[in-house]
């Protein structure tokens, strides 16, 4: 499946804004970069361009070129910018990654994005250099220290991949999900325009850049907008209160895991309230308490939305009206095309759950697929329907509600069980800050349920009393047999629970 990008491309995407954005807005503050214990640093819109352009310069002198593939490894900090824009302008493919990444998984981005040069932070030269063979590393600081006067060539005016994401690999070995200008650019408009975003917004940029949510929701949605964005080296639970303060945000996105980090490690305080934030996107289930509090204790409200690598538009966001509802992934957005169907794939009633598929244009709305993998693409796509793998139901007005994971379907002695209803009664006991459910094998019921749960801090409860708790408020069919409480649960890199992780130590501990 290829792109078919519509009549008023060509698309210069992240670059043609940035320089669009320093034409118009030269010394307006694109960045505010906040490190844990130093004053924030102020990048404007045309020093944003200066830094990109010598980037660029630097790079080209080092041979990279249009389509070429530049491995980036590293933590927040502005050079990623300046890397990301570099990319932008010379045609070339970004390949940014996980920088908690080994060097086994190094190796195997390098090999299969057959990236020719690997950008990193200082600290993780010796993990990358140990996988790169031949391929050049250069760090960050060798960057800034090397490229002042760098001349970099014209702007290029490719309009295909613009970058390669892995996916997290839960399930299999990672692959690298493309992203092409059009992508970018499509999903900034259409996040800016649903939230209303001017150039007096400011982004709150907590989660990773390397991933999908800062990137297309959020950065591309302020280069669209002419707004600034503030970014941190990290989220930290117990700093998010201060930052959302000190910083003068106005908008900000999170995941549910880190919302309830913050509620749990962070003593609220009355300034909390006092903060330019007039809404906070999320992904992933909260129970009604941990949303009622972070409402009332932030003075925002909470917009849930969804979306994924593949789909690059986030399909689903709340209305910012008296629709709005914080358990709801929302309304579909202007121009997207949803349906919901069943394993044979007929649309199903409102009210039956069913997968998520979404349409669009290859390389425009969604991903134009795996890089280097036809058949994984082929297999991501129903004809003009991307498949997402997840189940959802819409209600009557066409809002949709999460149910799970169709790999995290729980199959119970014929009855099928959404881990996310089981997580979300966990969720409502007044000792449980969160909780994983997972099914395992069972002689008699197909699958027994096992429920992981991180209890809040100073809070006591036992597996008997939890249990108990689920039985009170769940069908018989659905209250877990097991009860495993822990400190922590396993996580990706934005917070994702690795539910692989937990079956797998689940078995071993068996």
């Amino acid at each position: 499946m290829t792109a078919n990008h519509p009549a008023e491309h060509p698309v210069d995407g992240a670059y043609g804004l940035l320089r669009a954005g320093a034409r118009s807005r030269a010394d307006a503050v694109f960045l505010l970069f906040a490190a844990d214990a130093d004053e924030p640093v102020e990048i404007s819109y045309v020093e944003q361009l200066r830094r990109a352009d010598e980037t660029a310069g630097l790079l080209a002198g080092l041979g990279v070129g249009p389509g070429d593939r530049v491995h980036l490894m590293t933590p927040n900090r502005p050079e990623f910018l300046d890397v990301w824009f570099a990319c932008a302008r010379l045609g070339a493919v970004v390949v940014p990654v996980n920088p908690l990444s080994t060097s086994g998984e190094v190796a195997h981005q390098l090999a299969d994005s057959r990236a020719v040069v690997s950008v990193v932070d200082p600290a993780l030269r010796a993990t990358v250099e140990a996988a790169a063979g031949d391929r050049a590393v250069l760090t960050l600081d060798e960057i800034v220290a090397r490229r002042a006067g760098a001349t970099p060539p014209p702007p290029h005016d490719r309009t295909d991949v613009a970058a390669i994401m892995f996916t997290s690999g839960t399930t299999s070995v990672p692959k690298g999900v493309q992203v092409t200008h059009a992508n970018y650019l499509r999903a900034g408009r259409a996040v800016a325009e649903h939230l209303g975003l001017t150039a007096e917004d400011r982004w709150l940029v907590t989660l990773p850049l390397f991933h999908g949510n800062a990137q297309y929701y959020c950065l591309m949605s302020a280069l669209v907008s002419g707004a600034s964005v503030a970014l941190t080296s990290r989220f930290s639970a117990t700093g998010w209160p201060r930052q959302a303060r000190d910083l003068r945000p106005t908008i900000a996105s999170l995941f549910a895991a880190p919302i309830r980090m913050l509620l749990a490690r962070s003593e609220p305080d009355p300034a909390d309230v006092d903060t330019a934030l007039r809404l906070v996107l999320f992904a992933q289930n909260l129970a009604e308490a941990q949303a009622a509090e972070f409402e009332a204790r932030f003075g925002a409200p909470l917009v849930q939305l969804y979306g994924m690598t593949e789909t690059v538009v986030p399909p689903f966001v709340n209305p910012l009206d008296e629709r709005r509802r914080w358990d709801s992934i929302g309304l579909p957005l202007p121009g997207v095309r949803a349906r919901v169907v069943d394993e044979q794939g007929d649309p199903v009633p409102a009210g039956t759950p069913g997968e998520l598929q979404i349409g669009g244009t290859p390389g425009v709305d969604v991903t134009p697929g795996y890089d280097g993998r036809p058949e994984a693409t082929a297999a991501l796509f129903d004809g003009e329907w991307l498949r997402t793998g997840d189940l959802v139901r819409l209600d009557e007005l066409g809002r949709a509600f999460f149910v799970d994971r169709a790999k995290d379907m729980v199959k119970r002695a014929g009855e099928n069980v959404a881990a996310s209803e089981v997580e979300q009664v966990l969720g409502a006991h007044p000792a449980v800050l969160e909780s994983a459910v997972h099914g395992i094998p069972d002689p008699v019921y197909d699958e027994a349920i096992v429920a992981h749960v991180v209890l809040r801090p100073g809070s006591r409860a036992e597996p008997a009393e939890l249990i108990e708790w689920c039985r009170e408020r769940l069908s018989r069919f659905k209250v877990p047999e097991t009860v495993v409480v822990r400190e922590e649960l396993p996580r990706t890199s934005v917070g994702k629970i690795r539910k692989d992780a937990l079956r797998a130590e689940f078995a071993a501990s068996s």
